[in-house]
């Protein structure tokens, strides 16, 4: 995840893209066995005999014919998930997708040079837009290592959407649009989207061939906040990001059909670099308690941030900063990567510029004014009161736990990760008495166009171990044996899944191509196992590691009564985000939170009382 930027780069950052190996189709047995093995936890004897012959039923009829499409359909495609994973995990799904699908989370600049401060808002926004203008000119001339696990190299072609990227709303289904080309691939949008007390601004952010300097993207800056102070706040037709898919792609359509100027505006917005977001909260996070800024990040106000775009730079009134960003073209680790670099960039200045400060000659801003009718204005209305409704339904703690971190789990030879998930796994168990089907983000990025498999962490040996750990009359002993089994399972599922060895993504192939035939849906995917178990994205854990740098995201649950869990694992402290919705009278984000420190401390004695 390290940025490596080279001044004259032996490697560049796309080049790799053709030698990547396509993305593998598992076999059918093995993917079924293995789903056999997820699903134990969740079932009595007597339903797991009936789900089994379910399965075998399937791999001896109707699957083995559905696998047999899906290897002719990876002959002719280098990724024969590609297509599909964005369209049914993304496109198709018509809930309101800035709360549900976006991902949102704090900068870590608090930690160190930028503490929340009055006073210094656009002065610090200017900054941190001058360091990502600079890694977008990284991407455009490809000075940027690729990525590489080991000696093996990793797909880059995620990194192209991170800048002038946005999803455009379909009645049935949206598109994204990405405008992004490098510099030997011709001409890209340069200019950037500043949002204001529900108002647009855009200008260019490169001038005569060179990108603006902190002084005079302050200057713009300046000049945006000036329009709007002491002023009425603007129609907010952002806010129709926020919208259930269908209706806000029906005021998209209206919106374009009053004043053809509208769908220039939209163009503009669509095409920008990124959306900068001038936001008068001041949520006054701590490195302790991330909580208020991550909440703002996940829940702020919906007129301030397209909620469509690949990137929305939160800038906040007590210089602190966050993100928000849309899901569907690229997973968290693209945007964790940038703000790393932005970090690593601000720590080495003290968060300062310090070069000249000279303001060329340049146009102001521009607004951005939608014509709006009664139509449009009752839309955003409706849209911003959904939206509230919803948030408010939101529960969002952000804490860093700091007893220890990576360094004494590494010393107790174990993978920081896999220590993680199985102390969440205890907490879960703890708190509500019962295993929780989960998710965790494996990625598949050695393989074409690769993203992401899952990698179920609720195993079997996981149970043994948590109810082996609330015996009162269980030794040590047996702890740190049924411990190790759980580490073992897990470590072995993780390095399979990201070798394209998973099974969630094989059986989704299986499911949609029976749709796609007009089939009878088979009854592995209607079976009560199936969904109990996670299946069809009904994980009651959904979690991710976002790494171990300084950076940290936020998702919401993937069910209501789930959780949504994000953690970043650094040296000496672990942090996590932890969402619930408020209305599920089964969880709690907070109680959850705490058990974890429980697990965390129990797992740290059990394997300090005897190296494992």
């Amino acid at each position: 995840m390290t940025n490596q930027v080279s001044e004259f780069p032996t490697e560049r950052t796309f080049q790799y893209q053709h030698s990547l190996p396509p993305l593998p189709v598992p076999s059918l047995e093995g993917s079924l066995a293995k789903y056999l093995d997820a699903v134990r936890p969740f079932a009595t004897e007597e339903e797991y005999q009936v789900t089994a012959a379910v399965v075998k039923r399937f791999g001896e009829g109707i699957g083995k014919d559905l696998h047999q499409k899906l290897l002719q359909r990876a002959r002719t495609r280098r990724n024969w998930l590609e297509e599909w994973w964005l369209d049914a995990a993304y496109l198709e799904l018509r809930y309101p997708s800035q709360l549900n699908v976006n991902f949102g989370g704090p900068a870590p600049y608090l930690e160190h040079c930028w503490p929340p401060t009055e006073g210094v808002q656009l002065q610090r926004t200017s900054i941190s837009m001058w360091h990502t203008l600079q890694y977008w000119d990284l991407l455009r001339t490809e000075r940027l290592d690729p990525h590489k696990a080991g000696n093996v190299v990793l797909d880059m072609d995620q990194f192209r959407m991170l800048f002038c990227t946005c999803k455009i709303p379909g009645v049935t289904k949206d598109t994204i649009i990405n405008y992004f080309k490098t510099e030997s691939e011709g001409p890209c949008p340069s200019h950037v989207v500043v949002m204001c007390k529900g108002r647009f601004f855009s200008f260019d952010a490169v001038c005569d061939g060179y990108i603006l300097t902190p002084p005079e993207l302050l200057r713009q800056l300046t000049h945006v906040k000036q329009c709007c102070e002491g002023e009425p706040a603007g129609d907010g037709v952002a806010a129709l990001t926020s919208e259930e898919r269908t209706r806000w792609a029906k005021a998209r359509e209206y919106l374009i059909g009053i004043d053809p100027a509208n769908k220039t505006i939209l163009e503009i917005i669509q095409s920008s670099l990124f959306v900068v977001s001038l936001d008068d909260a001041k949520p006054y996070a701590t490195a302790e308690n991330y909580t208020p800024v991550t909440r703002e990040a996940l829940t702020g106000d919906p007129t301030i941030r397209w909620g469509d775009k690949s990137y929305n730079s939160l800038s906040f009134a007590d210089g602190t900063f966050g993100s928000n960003c849309d899901h569907a073209p690229y997973d968290a680790m693209v945007l964790v990567t940038h703000c790393y670099y932005v970090d690593q960039q601000l720590k080495a200045t003290d968060g300062r510029w310090k070069g000249s400060e000279t303001v060329r000659p340049m146009p102001l801003p521009e607004e951005l004014v939608f014509t709006v009718d009664d139509r449009v204005r009752s839309d955003v209305a409706h849209a911003k009161q959904q939206y509230f409704e919803t948030t408010q339904d939101l529960q969002v703690v952000c804490y860093a736990f700091t007893s220890f971190g990576k360094a004494a789990i590494k010393q107790r030879k174990l993978h920081p990760d896999t220590f993680i998930q199985l102390a969440l796994q205890l907490a879960y168990y703890r708190q509500h008495g019962r295993l929780g089907s989960c998710y965790e983000t494996a990625m598949t990025r050695r393989f074409y166009h690769g993203r992401t498999e899952t990698m179920r962490p609720c195993t079997l040996e996981a149970q043994n171990w948590c109810h082996t750990m609330l015996l009162p009359a269980a030794s040590a002993e047996a702890k740190r044996k049924a411990l190790l089994l759980a580490f073992n399972k897990h470590n072995k599922l993780m390095a399979e899944a990201q070798n394209g060895k998973g099974f969630d993504r094989h059986l989704l192939g299986l499911y949609l191509i029976a749709k796609e035939e007009g089939l009878p849906m088979p009854d592995l995917f209607t079976d009560p196992l199936y969904s109990k178990s996670g299946g069809g994205g009904n994980f009651t854990l959904s979690t991710s590691l976002v790494g171990y740098t300084t950076v940290l995201g936020a998702v919401a649950p993937m069910v209501h009564h789930g959780y949504g869990f994000f953690y970043r694992i650094g040296d000496d402290r672990i942090v996590a985000s932890c969402t619930a919705w408020k209305s599920s009278p089964e969880t709690d984000a907070e109680a959850l939170f705490q058990n974890l420190v429980s697990s965390l401390h129990e797992m740290l004695h059990l394997a300090t009382t005897a190296q494992l």
